[in-house]
């Protein structure tokens, strides 16, 4: 593998645009940069604040955009990385030039799209998008981003060339973003990559200034966003969307006729054609993502080993999957060692890989999925069983769950005849992936359900909230004293499956999974409190306690309530505007009380 720029060009060096592209809106646009050309350092250099501001509306979607292509000599190499103030650390790069090409053992000819996720370099600094941070907030936990990691969509195109020395052409075009916006990211790579592969660089110059040019990608708007003369129609989903719907098909009632693609989704993929191999044992895959238990996808190409992966990462959807997941993964992996190792169990990781040599390497894993090629819509493969691992010796081995591992929960009857049903009746894989989407929904909030009702017992009274002491803390969370709410408040209340769920609990309560979402929700109830104690504030007579109290007991309390400004608004905290508004006319009139030396001070302290 190497790094290396373009044919012709030097590091660094410009290539001409086409006269549309340069002109496009009075807009200047960076040239396109070889790989090795932007420096290595992790300090802007000076120009890129100037640069970022004129890529504000880029940056918001994408961190940068690639093109890996393949040298005879130098192996997998990044061609290009735009726009040119991005920058990736060589580990980064690397991890792209490898994650952006199928194992050659997929024999993948023609098109085909995938996507996979690597971690940031640690020891660079951070930088985020000030409006991501902004929107993050109002966007479903499932769908926050994760600054320790990058998405990759990848498309790539091999097709024989008999003018070329290896006798193929093989390129990948590849859109790097903190984003999981699947489906969305797939769709844009279908509207722009076969026309980059016959036009080249001023093409790709002229769909990132299309891009640059989108609006931000705010939570619950629709949007509409032209691309090289296709307008997509998309609408981001928020924390206040009722699970399970669409808010997009409301939308769509009156044609459109500038819209070119209306998304009913951006992130999800088609979970039945993912789930349709192993479907009747769908549940027991469930109880193993909800667990955080260690779990391999071994399948013929990346198109279905990442399509496999974030089907199982997003059955558990409206719970977040907190531990790591890679769509596809490869020898070549920074992370290939620690995942890979005898030495200790290994850890909670979902991984979808396609290259042969992991059958020996992971074979000590408790779980392996093992899928052939998915079928067309329509078709239904045969189901594969559960089968002893000790069976799995290598990637040829057939189909099948590979575990020892015994569900819970007993196995609804219900949902496989529906789905069995389906198939017979040829049902539309998009229909069928509703019914499994809505079961996995289902089931999920009759898990959580019980273990949301009993955090929010350990919320303080808001009679026990006084302005003048700091707000109360949460109760303890106590699992002996949750397990007994169960018995008349347990998920038999909403669900029709019987089973072990007390043990599932159990094992639920030591899984990364419930470490992540009782930190969110101690998060969101804490900051609750907070606003809850902005509020008792305000209604209070400041003005009259202040006659009460010196000098100096009222300066503090100034400051005091400043901070409390400051941080509803660093931490978003749940607070009415008028609240927000009625503390800061508190604030003046303490200020405009005190004598104008200390008034002085205080208007220039902080924020009022």
């Amino acid at each position: 593998m190497a790094l290396r720029g373009p044919a012709g060009l030097g590091p660094g060096s410009r290539r001409p645009l086409d006269e549309a592209v340069a002109g496009a809106e009075g807009r200047e646009a960076p040239a396109l940069v070889a790989a090795g050309g932007a420096p290595e350092d992790d300090e802007e250099d000076d120009g890129r604040g100037r640069g970022l501001l004129r890529w504000d509306g880029f940056s918001a979607w994408l961190h940068c955009v690639c093109v890996v292509g393949f040298d005879l000599e130098l192996g997998q190499a990044v061609e290009v990385i735009y726009p040119q103030h991005s920058k990736l650390t060589d580990r980064e790069k690397t991890n792209i030039c490898y994650l952006s090409f199928p194992d050659s053992n997929s024999g993948c000819l023609g098109d085909t799209q995938f996507c996979f996720r690597f971690r940031q370099s640690s020891g660079r600094r951070v930088s985020l998008h000030c409006l991501l941070d902004q929107f993050d907030k109002d966007l479903p936990v499932y769908l926050k981003k994760d600054p320790a990691y990058f998405y990759g969509y990848v498309y790539f195109r091999q097709v024989r060339d008999k003018t070329l020395k290896r006798g193929y052409f093989q390129k990948s075009l590849v859109l790097i973003s903190k984003l999981p916006y699947i489906h969305f990211f797939h769709t844009v790579l279908k509207q722009i990559a076969p026309e980059y592969f016959e036009k080249n660089e001023p093409y790709l110059e002229a769909a990132c200034n299309d891009v640059d040019r989108w609006p931000a990608p705010v939570p619950g708007k629709t949007l509409h966003l032209p691309i090289m003369g296709v307008v997509m129609k998309v609408r981001i989903p928020t924390c206040h969307d009722k699970p399970g719907t669409t808010q997009i098909v409301q939308l769509t009632q009156q044609v459109d006729i500038n819209i070119s693609v209306i998304l009913p989704t951006v992130h999800e993929v088609d979970i039945f054609r993912c789930f349709c191999p192993v479907f009747l044992h769908s549940q027991m895959l469930w109880e193993l993502v909800l667990l955080g238990e260690p779990l391999v996808v071994m399948a013929p190409s990346p198109s279905e080993s990442s399509e496999t992966v974030l089907a199982l990462v997003n059955c558990i959807s409206p719970l977040k999957y907190f531990s790591d997941f890679r769509p596809y993964f490869t020898i070549h992996d920074s992370e290939f060692k620690e995942y890979t190792t005898r030495t200790q169990a290994p850890p909670s990781v979902i991984l979808g890989v396609t290259n042969p040599f992991f059958a020996k390497t992971l074979q000590h894993w408790p779980h392996i999925i093992r899928i052939g090629d998915l079928k067309p819509t329509g078709e239904i493969p045969k189901q594969v069983k559960v089968k002893k691992l000790k069976n799995l010796k290598t990637l040829d081995s057939k189909p099948g769950v590979y575990t020892s591992y015994k569900p819970y929960l007993n196995r609804d009857e219900e949902i496989i005849k529906q789905l069995q049903k389906g198939v017979q009746q040829k049902r539309p894989s998009e229909a069928q992936s509703v019914i499994l989407r809505r079961y996995f929904l289902e089931l999920t909030q009759s898990f959580i359900i019980p273990l949301e009702r009993y955090v929010a017992s350990l919320m303080p009274l808001q009679k026990s909230i006084s302005p003048w002491k700091s707000p109360p803390q949460l109760r303890q969370f106590l699992p002996e004293e949750f397990m007994k709410t169960l018995e008349k408040t347990g998920p038999q209340l909403t669900s029709r499956i019987k089973g072990d769920w007390i043990g599932l609990y159990r094992h639920f309560l030591k899984s990364p999974n419930f470490d992540g979402w009782f930190k969110t929700r101690r998060k969101e109830m804490t900051q609750k409190l907070e606003a809850l104690h902005l509020e008792a504030l305000c209604e209070e007579d400041l003005l009259l306690w202040i006659q009460k109290h010196t000098e100096v007991e009222t300066v503090d309390l100034v400051l005091k309530l400043k901070n409390k400004l400051l941080q509803a608004d660093r931490e978003h905290l749940p607070v009415k505007p008028d609240t927000m508004e009625k503390l800061r006319t508190h604030i003046d009139a303490i200020i405009l009380a005190l004598p104008e030396d200390l008034q002085g001070i205080l208007l220039k302290t902080g924020m009022t």
